[in-house]
């Protein structure tokens, strides 16, 4: 019942976040009017608007004009109720069940916005960052960066300090490292590679995850934009001036980062280790 239960609730976020990717990046209110039509602009009924259940009924079209209803709403209710019923059977309802659920809902927002809209809303991101960095303060970040800065200052940081220090480390250190090199392709380019989005998002992974799980959130990034990207612009037949949406790539390696960033961190440095 408990399983249910929360892949319901999962459901209900999930259309809510649905509001949320389509009206942040046009700078609208989440709060209201009410659901519309994207086509026809009429008011959606409460009745067409039961999460995933309502598509299937209306057979993913609009009841008034019949027109298409975008399958990323399905798809995002979906997604949204499957992490969290993830994490509930993970977790459970402990502290760490509930910081990794906002993060997950957050990067779920971020990797669908800038694959639709090429947005990273500021209305996603900043307050992410401070959930990221508040979070801190109730569970551990475990990087252990910080901790290694007090010792080397010789200094016995509290507990809750070194946490704030791997998330404060991780959002600013990564952060900073993005601004620069996008300001450095843009002055040898003069092409925007690495907007401020990508900055602030960047800073938001640093916050949940720290330094070393970031690392490994960007290197996967990395070759899910060169395969995915790369198939993409071979089947479409697009130039290679066609701009990756870095922020869902980034959203999708958090995820895996958020569950299996550990092993995959103990894998990368493993190469580096001698026999």
């Amino acid at each position: 019942m408990n399983l249910l239960l929360v892949f319901l609730v999962g459901l209900a976020v999930g259309s809510f976040l649905n509001v949320c990717i389509y009206r942040l990046p046009r700078g609208e209110s989440i709060v209201h009017p009410r659901s519309r039509c994207p086509h026809c602009q009429a008011q959606i009924a409460a009745y067409d608007n039961i999460p995933l259940l309502s598509y299937l009924l209306l057979r993913g079209r609009c009841r008034y004009c019949r027109h298409p209803i975008a399958v990323f709403y399905p798809l995002v209710e979906l997604a949204s109720a499957s992490l969290l019923l993830f994490l509930y059977l993970r977790y459970g309802l402990s502290p760490v069940g509930w910081r990794n659920a906002v993060f997950a809902l957050l990067l779920l927002v971020l990797i669908v916005s800038d694959l639709r809209d090429r947005i990273l809303p500021d209305r996603v991101t900043l307050p992410g960052l401070v959930a990221g960095l508040l979070f801190s303060f109730w569970v551990p970040v475990g990087d252990g960066s910080a901790a290694l800065l007090a010792r080397l200052a010789g200094w016995d940081a509290p507990a809750w300090l070194r946490s704030f220090g791997d998330a404060a480390l991780g959002a600013f250190v990564w952060a900073a490292l993005f601004y620069s090199v996008g300001e450095l392709f843009y002055r040898v380019r003069r092409i925007e590679g690495l907007g401020l989005g990508d900055v602030k998002m960047v800073a938001l992974l640093g916050a949940f995850l720290g330094l070393k799980l970031t690392l490994v959130t960007i290197l996967f990034a990395c070759l899910l934009g060169i395969v995915l990207g790369g198939l993409y612009m071979l089947l479409r037949c697009t130039g290679t001036r066609y701009a990756l949406p870095l922020g869902t790539f980034l959203g999708l390696a958090g995820l895996v980062a958020l569950f299996w960033g550990p092993s995959l961190l103990r894998m990368y440095f493993s190469l580096f280790t001698l026999p």
